[in-house]
């Protein structure tokens, strides 16, 4: 008798065609295995043609036929509205029910719970900027992020970590040639309420809309490492950059302040303090003292959120 594994090995091998209709039958009778591999093949594009709305209806067969990871997809797709529907009240009444089995989700809903949002996880209130530059235009949200909050981005990113990725002017995620950090994306499958909502944050201080942003990573960099001078707008793209946002996670290292290397601006944050500044200038285009870097750790650990924000509705 032909198996998921044997689906996913003809997958892996020259009878793909072959394998991926077995997938199929496999997972029309209802196994949630099988359910949730074809899911991730559909969401991510992988041997199939891309479609993460029907990736996340998949999901949700899966976790109704009791996969328990998809089941958390689901919760933090509700949360997101990615490729779907958003549900915010569902989303953390499902959360409620997970943190009874995970001590991860019972820790999200209790950093969600002191966190000052509406019915629909939006901040109530943010705190005033401080005017740090007009050319280039950068402001400083002090304390925007709680330090509970930036630990649990800390320590949600361990294991995460891989060279640092960057998106290329075509939308593909490429490996970042002048940045020497290493990165924990948190993609939208893994964009979990908490996250979501910290996202929904950082939108409303640059008066963005949630779906124009890229997924938040976190950075890490070690005592050597930096983020050469470079521009964030990518230039020639359909959908660029005009704002870039980052969040200063931690404190307890030297160097590795943020430059604006043709300019006298350099920052060092404190622990939940959030810069942000324009990539343009006001005709549209890159703005040429926009230009900066993450200077070198001389000592200690880095650590630092980044929120790329597009010109337009970036989600699916």
């Amino acid at each position: 008798m032909t198996s998921l594994r044997d689906a996913v090995a003809m997958i892996e091998s020259a009878r793909r065609e072959e394998g991926l209709q077995l997938l199929r039958q496999i997972a029309s009778s209802g196994d949630p295995n099988a359910l949730f591999v074809l899911a991730n093949l559909v969401w991510s594009g992988t041997f199939v043609p891309q479609d993460p709305v029907r990736g996340r209806q998949l999901f949700e067969y899966a976790a109704s036929a009791g996969h328990g990871q998809a089941n958390l997809y689901v919760t933090n797709l509700l949360a997101n509205g990615v490729a779907g529907t958003r549900d915010w009240p569902m989303a953390v009444e499902r959360l409620e029910a997970e943190g009874r089995k995970l001590h991860l989700r019972q820790r999200a809903l209790d950093t969600i719970k002191a966190m000052d949002v509406d019915a629909q996880g939006n901040p109530k209130t943010v705190p005033s900027p401080r005017v740090l530059s007009e050319e280039p235009y950068v402001r400083l949200l002090e304390s925007l992020l709680s330090e509970a909050e930036c630990a649990y981005l800390i320590d949600l990113a361990e294991g995460l970590f891989e060279p640092s990725m960057v998106y290329d002017p075509s939308g593909k995620l490429v490996k970042d040639t002048i940045r020497t950090s290493e990165g924990a994306a948190f993609h939208w499958l893994i964009e979990d309420p908490v996250i979501h909502a910290l996202n929904r944050r950082i939108a409303a201080v640059t008066a963005t809309g949630f779906d124009q942003g890229e997924a938040l990573q976190v950075l890490r960099y070690t005592p050597g490492q930096e983020y050469r001078p470079h521009f964030d707008y990518l230039e020639g793209a359909d959908n660029p950059r005009p704002w870039t946002a980052l969040v200063y996670l931690n404190e307890g290292y030297e160097g590795g302040a943020t430059a604006f290397v043709r300019t006298d601006v350099e920052v060092r944050g404190k622990t939940g303090d959030v810069l942000v500044f324009r990539n343009n200038g006001a005709d549209g285009l890159r703005d040429p003292l926009a230009q900066h870097a993450g200077l070198p750790v001389t000592a200690g650990v880095k650590l630092l959120a980044t929120r790329w924000i597009r010109e337009r509705r970036w989600i699916p």
